[in-house]
């Protein structure tokens, strides 16, 4: 609530909390379109956005949801499926010659490693060209899901009960081999 003359507004979306306008604008300077990588507690979701004047134009958008069409049956919030995340929306980009970007996590912490640098592996991987280091990356068992494989089969031989409630969708032996095909499927187009 403005009080005084001296008293300068912040803009609503900094108050709120949603843009760092700062930040926005070093990206905004380079000129090139911006993935853009949002995570929740269960999906993910990336889009090229291109600035425009009258307002930002998402060139392509994918979401952890799409995967399901290329026969993924795991989880949609891991690294894994954050990689083929970042593969997907990386083929569509290239299909409609958006080959260059930078990365827009916006608000969220950059720890190498995570969902956010597994999305964005992928997209480089697919052809893109952004501007990263490799340390940044998840490990490659990581990435191809078999750190979860080795956890399912630690889990099966400890707790058989635990197992049951944790992996309902999908058999974590297969998660490896699930990765392969859905990596495959969403090469060829």
């Amino acid at each position: 609530m403005k009080v005084s003359p001296r008293y300068k507004m912040p803009l609503k979306r900094r108050s709120q909390k949603k843009t760092n306008y700062k930040r926005r604008l070093g990206l905004l300077l380079s000129g090139k379109p911006r993935l853009v990588v949002r995570k929740s507690l269960r999906h993910m979701k990336a889009q090229l956005v291109k600035y425009e004047r009258a307002g930002d134009k998402v060139l392509v958008s994918a979401t952890t949801h799409d995967l399901e069409n290329f026969g993924w049956k795991g989880s949609t919030s891991n690294i894994t499926s954050a990689y083929l995340l970042g593969f997907l929306i990386g083929t569509k980009a290239v299909k409609k010659k958006a080959k260059e970007a930078v990365f827009d996590i916006g608000l969220q912490r950059s720890l190498a490693g995570t969902r956010i640098y597994a999305t964005l592996k992928g997209a480089v991987d697919a052809g893109m060209e952004i501007p990263c280091s490799e340390d940044i990356f998840p490990s490659e068992e990581r990435i191809a899901g078999k750190h979860i494989e080795s956890y399912g089969k630690a889990l099966k031989e400890k707790d058989p009960q635990k197992f049951k409630s944790v992996f309902t969708k999908s058999n974590p032996e297969q998660v490896p081999k699930m990765f392969e095909s859905v990596k495959a499927k969403i090469s060829k187009g």
